[in-house]
């Protein structure tokens, strides 16, 4: 019984990290193509530059979110203990 407990644990810290991994793809797509896209966000961005900000704040939230949740997934399939704590 206990052995099933830490085998139901194990899955599902993989599939909240799975969650936070695709967020952080997400997040960091979506940084990337306000940055590169020449005429979609920027036309919105050239009237408040402090948006322009948020998106490198969005892009490196993103990077760090998807880093974030691969190195869970890996940690939590692997179980090592390292990983997660990182």
């Amino acid at each position: 019984m206990e052995g099933d407990c830490l085998s139901c644990m194990k899955y599902l810290m993989f599939l909240f990290n799975f969650f936070i991994f695709l967020g952080g793809a997400c997040l960091l797509g979506v940084g990337i193509w306000v940055i590169v896209d020449p005429t979609g966000f920027r036309e919105i961005v050239a009237a408040n530059p402090l948006l322009f900000t948020g998106a490198y704040v969005m892009l490196a939230m993103g990077a760090m979110l998807f880093l974030l949740g691969f190195l869970g997934c890996c940690g939590a399939i692997r179980e090592n203990k390292c990983l997660l704590l990182f």
